[in-house]
């Protein structure tokens, strides 16, 4: 058994030590007022087993607060007083420094919590610890600094979660759809150096991938881009073809027709297609960003994008195309094809694509079996999304945030070159244990914890007032997001619905549970469910009525917060079945990961809570290798047209190193209670020898989780 020390590093449970600080407390008091040494043995036997039962690593602060505890129901009150007070110095001294300790840690590759922060980062690699040690220091300046101290005490308990609290101190907003249109079109600057329009698709390729690079760079969150964009430069590059060959067969001399020069230029456009492919999927793969981490980028897939004739056709190709390499996968350092994290897909499912017999059907085969092996795309329906979305059907931003629908000046619906200013989660599960399952309680804490979330927002907002364009030209003068002038402030583009911020909310399920006593996928607790969804909703609008900022409800896609947020609910309510037992609660309004329920009655019944969630949503099903069984894929995605507006399929891609094993490598618990990795074949536990992809929260994760996200992938029940 081990413990996370505050610096963040894991290192062996020592019980002698927890003896021994009772002891140095004991020995503060008078002799009358001491404990004996069978109560000492007593307190660390019990702090010792709970530790144990927990299955994971606790944290100093926790087995701290535990004998505290057990020292008080001794009734050693001058003990624990002194203990205490002692425990209260220390904190004093360690405020006066608190970053030094944790940034050695990370550059010791020490920190487990850190090392298993973020599913995409390799702890090892120098940006990405120059990443951390900022994230570091700029946690620590919001603490102490930039934030109100009941938000900073909400967060540590896990009563919310402030997110991305390692870029708060600068004026840096989440996730954004880039105006690639805008930047290919009418040109624009990268780096100083002024970049035209392209003259062909290679080219604007190559610019796009620039482009998100950049871009990644001026923020922390996701960016989507369309293909629909790129496919005009398709017909700029076929009529330089077109050109070229007829002036080098009229330089050999030779008698051709029309056709034969078209049929070799098309020829050298699906050739020029396939490159400008292969270089946004290995650019965007190999690139590495200031954040130490490939872009996180979302490719946007949907025919409807553009007029039906020439266009639509050659958006086909470039989907096509994009779809095969992605299936093909990208060589691993033995040269052996693996599933690759980025860039994430999302394929539209329409009319023109869905059934047999319509002219895109093959594209939604190919993408079935692309889903089958690599687990992307996924999917959105165009159908259930111009229902929600005011017959709009666009892309979200990152892994699930959608933009709220919006008209510009001109009246016309506007996407492309907005943004999303940041997130706060209320954990629900939290309300609900607060409120002792008295219903009346519930809603007056709910009431609270919401008022403390808006105020949270409100410090999101204000962060980013007063920005001026010149701290990130590519995206506030350059087109990525706005032409703004130099000098000039983004304050206009925070109001009136351009961009939003969000209302996370996480633990639905065990929020019902706590105080239902039944699932919330169970008829009778489905509208307690609903009310509290409602309820979400409610304030929001409420909040964007009072401030003209658009506030929007979204389904936070935790990765590491929901072990954060498990550790907290053990700390202050205990473990209560099927509500705080596990290390880890259910992302937003999902059915909780170890309930059995079909594939078609769990998108079904999801569906209800993702309209609900108009400020992001996805909704999975997990599914065993379905490379031999593609009718099977193709009938879930033809399920997700008819019922839900977002949902994708959980496959498996593993590959063992010293094997050569492809099958699911397992999730297996060591004889420290820990949770790791092996390779059933082999017994391969070196996670840098195996190759592992899952889809954790929306999008692919390749390095690993921590022990609550690993404890949620391991209980993960097949759908199909």
């Amino acid at each position: 058994m081990n413990i996370i020390k505050r610096s963040g590093q894991e290192v062996p449970f020592d019980r002698e030590k927890i003896a021994e600080a009772v002891r140095k407390a004991n020995r503060t008091v008078e002799e009358g007022e001491r404990l004996t040494e069978d109560q000492i043995e007593r307190i660390t036997d019990y702090v010792t087993a709970t530790c144990t039962k927990l299955a994971r690593s606790a944290s100093v602060e926790e087995i701290q607060d535990l004998v505290q505890t057990e020292i008080m129901k001794q009734q050693a009150y001058k003990v624990a007083k002194n203990y205490i007070t002692y425990r209260y110095k220390r904190e004093l001294v360690r405020k006066s420094n608190s970053t030094d300790k944790q940034i050695l840690s990370l550059l010791e590759c020490e920190n487990e919590e850190v090392i298993q922060e973020n599913s995409n980062k390799n702890p090892m690699v120098n940006s990405v610890q120059r990443d951390y040690m900022a994230g570091e220091v700029s946690k620590d300046i919001t603490r102490r600094f930039l934030l109100p101290q009941e938000i900073v005490e909400a967060h540590d308990k896990g009563i919310i979660h402030f997110h991305d609290a390692d870029y708060f101190a600068q004026h840096m907003h989440n996730c954004c759809l880039v105006n690639l249109e805008d930047m290919l079109q009418n040109g624009t600057v990268i780096s100083e150096t002024m970049i035209e329009r392209p003259h062909s698709f290679s080219t604007a390729c190559n610019i796009a991938t620039q482009a998100i690079a950049q871009i990644a760079s001026s923020q922390y969150g996701g960016q989507s881009i369309t293909l629909s964009h790129l496919a005009p430069f398709v017909q700029v590059s076929r009529e330089k073809f077109r050109a070229e060959v007829r002036q080098e067969m009229e330089e050999e001399k030779m008698d051709v027709t029309d056709k034969m020069i078209n049929d070799i230029a098309e020829m050298r456009v699906r050739r020029e297609i396939k490159q400008g492919v292969q270089m946004i999927q290995y650019q965007v793969i190999t690139l590495m960003t200031t954040n130490g981490q490939a872009p996180f980028v979302t490719v946007f897939m949907y025919l409807d994008e553009v007029p039906e004739g020439r266009l639509r056709d050659d958006l086909a190709m470039i989907i096509e195309e994009m779809l095969i390499q992605r299936m093909q996968g990208v060589k691993n350092e033995q040269g052996v094809y693996i599933t690759p994290a980025f860039p994430k897909l999302i394929y539209v499912l329409e009319e023109d694509n869905i059934r047999e017999g319509t002219p895109y059907w093959y594209l939604t085969e190919l993408a079935a079996k692309c889903t089958a092996k690599r687990l992307v795309p996924d999917y959105i329906s165009e159908k259930v999304m111009k229902q929600l979305k005011e017959g709009n059907c666009y892309t979200c931003m990152g892994c699930r945030s959608f933009l709220t629908v919006y008209r510009d000046e001109e009246g016309k619906f506007k996407f492309y070159g907005r943004f999303n200013q940041g997130v706060v989660t209320l954990n629900l599960v939290d309300v609900a244990c607060s409120s002792g399952k008295d219903k009346e309680k519930f809603w007056e804490i709910l009431d609270e914890r919401l008022e403390l979330c808006r105020r949270a927002l409100m410090c999101r907002h204000n962060r980013l007032k007063g920005t001026v364009s010149d701290v990130a030209p590519i995206l506030w003068q350059n087109g990525a997001l706005a032409r703004l002038k130099k000098g000039e402030k983004i304050d206009k583009l925070l109001y009136g619905g351009y961009s939003t911020i969000s209302l996370g909310y996480a633990g639905l399920c065990e929020c019902v549970r706590y105080m239902t006593g039944k699932s919330h996928t169970d008829p009778e607790a489905t509208p307690f469910a609903i009310e509290i969804m409602e309820a979400l909703n409610d304030a929001c609008s409420r909040w964007r009525k009072e401030t003209n900022i658009a506030f929007s409800l979204y389904g936070t896609p935790l990765e590491s917060t929901t072990y954060k947020f498990a550790k907290c609910l053990q700390d202050r309510f205990g473990i209560i079945p099927g509500v705080t037992d596990k290390n880890y609660i259910t992302n937003s309004y999902h059915v909780h990961v170890t309930e059995e329920i079909n594939a078609f009655d769990k998108l079904s019944f999801e569906a209800q809570f993702q309209e609900l969630s108009p400020g992001g949503a996805i909704s999975y099903v997990e599914v065993p290798n379905m490379q031999n069984n593609i009718p099977a894929v193709l009938a879930v995605m033809q399920h997700i047209y008819d019922h839900i507006m977002y949902a994708e399929l959980n496959t498996k891609s593993d590959y063992c190193q010293v094997c050569g094993y492809d099958g699911e490598i397992q999730i297996i618990e060591d004889e420290h209670h820990k949770l790791v990795w092996e390779c059933p074949n082999c017994g391969n536990r070196d996670q840098d020898k195996m190759n592992v992809a899952r889809r954790t929260c929306g999008y692919i994760g390749t390095q690993f989780w921590n022990q609550g996200r690993t404890q949620e992938i391991k209980e993960r029940v097949l759908h199909l």
